[in-house]
């Protein structure tokens, strides 16, 4: 079986055990994305969610950010991981888009990655779920499992997304996203993976090593 085939007849197996996989965040608008995005880092979507929960009601565009003091901002997203250059990038990010991009959120990757605290897998995310543009985020979950099936011998998550883009069509990106991140967070977990409910054991090379 090719490379290809076996990655489309895995994402197929993935859709019909994880039907409504797709993005945790919530959100109201593309820049209320980008910060959700941004806060996603190293910190779980629920805690991003219970932050933004309160950050939403009362700052929702690039000024509101750009207006609130930096220790208020810091208190106030103080639920997530490494809030404080979070906070720091936010402002950056707010300046930016209002400055340089005419207050909205630019909607191609290369201008994504010039926004401070935007690297590749967040460019992606906003692209796919923002725009529904092709774009194919790789966290620690899609990095680990692509990895570990076999479908790519990535040594970073920049080189997983290379190889997975060149395996997988444009318009299925974005949905491979989200099926690797449920499959990851569900039964390929890091330490425990439990290969006994795994609906594409057969496919996955870890197999011949795993019980």
């Amino acid at each position: 079986m090719s490379p290809e085939k076996q990655v489309l007849n895995i994402l197929m197996m993935l859709q019909d055990e994880y039907p409504d996989a797709g993005t945790m965040l919530r959100y109201n608008s593309e820049f209320e994305l980008a910060v959700a995005v941004l806060l996603s880092a190293q910190s779980t979507d629920g805690q991003v969610n219970r932050v933004t929960g309160k950050l939403f009601e009362k700052y929702k565009e690039p000024a509101d950010f750009v207006q609130i003091g930096l220790s208020e901002l810091e208190e106030l997203i103080k639920g997530v991981g490494l809030y404080r250059s979070k906070a720091k990038n936010i402002k950056k990010m707010s300046n930016m888009i209002l400055d340089k991009f005419g207050g909205k959120v630019p909607r191609d990757f290369s201008s994504l990655l010039q926004l401070p605290g935007i690297g590749r897998k967040s460019a992606n995310v906003i692209l796919a779920v923002a725009f529904n543009q092709p774009g194919l985020g790789v966290d620690r979950h899609v990095h680990r499992v692509a990895n570990r099936m076999g479908l790519v011998c990535g040594k970073n998550p920049a080189k997983t997304e290379m190889e997975l883009k060149k395996l997988i069509p444009e318009e299925m990106w974005g949905k491979a996203h989200h099926l690797f991140i449920f499959h990851g967070r569900k039964v390929c977990k890091a330490r425990k993976p439990d290969c006994s409910k795994c609906v594409v054991r057969n496919l996955c090379r870890q197999k011949t090593v795993l019980p």
